[in-house]
């Protein structure tokens, strides 16, 4: 996916206003396995993913709970960094090699103080995460485990080909057992 495609679905903005934007964006390729954001600090980043898969998970003493996947399109930050410039609570780490868009938080709020409409972007992205992570709340507090595997079957089926079953199962709040058992009452 192009960073112009991703803009735009974020939302649209003037072509000089897009020319600015791009002027800070620098595009990387990392390994399956990098953190790109860590828990515990301050990300002076965001991310789009051009290619590839993220999730984002919380270190506990039983193990690491996932709790959200990205792909091609997403964007990955921590919004307590971007918004607060406070410490991450999640790390973020590659599923597959990816090639990713980067832009410095610093660099992009300048932008929001120079351009209106890149500042009405910024503000459309926090928005539509912001539905995300409700959407996610939401399923997670009312549904059940096979409700919340079908939706993301129905609504991501190739995380299923692309995201080890040991993540999924952890996403779900459930273990591997229950996700093989609820796998099988679908077939």
């Amino acid at each position: 996916m192009t960073i112009e495609q991703i803009i735009d679905n974020v939302y649209q903005i003037p072509p000089i206003s897009r020319a600015k934007l791009l002027t800070i964006i620098n595009e990387v390729r990392l390994a399956k396995q990098s953190l790109v954001l860590k828990a515990n600090r301050v990300e002076p980043k965001l991310l789009f993913i051009k290619k590839g898969i993220v999730r984002a998970f919380v270190a506990q003493p039983e193990g690491e709970i996932t709790f959200w996947f990205g792909k091609e399109g997403d964007v990955v930050l921590s919004m307590k960094s971007y918004v607060k410039g406070l410490p991450a609570y999640e790390s973020i780490e590659l599923l597959e090699d990816s090639e990713l868009y980067e832009i410095q938080s610093e660099h992009l709020q300048k932008l929001f103080d120079q351009d209106i409409y890149i500042a009405n972007w910024g503000r459309k992205l926090a928005e539509q995460e912001l539905i995300k992570t409700e959407e996610r709340l939401i399923s997670r507090q009312f549904k059940t485990a096979s409700e919340r595997y079908m939706e993301l079957l129905n609504q991501n089926p190739d995380l299923l080909q692309r995201v080890q079953l040991k993540h999924i199962a952890s996403y779900l709040g459930i273990t591997q057992v229950s996700l093989s058992r609820i796998r099988s009452s679908i077939r």
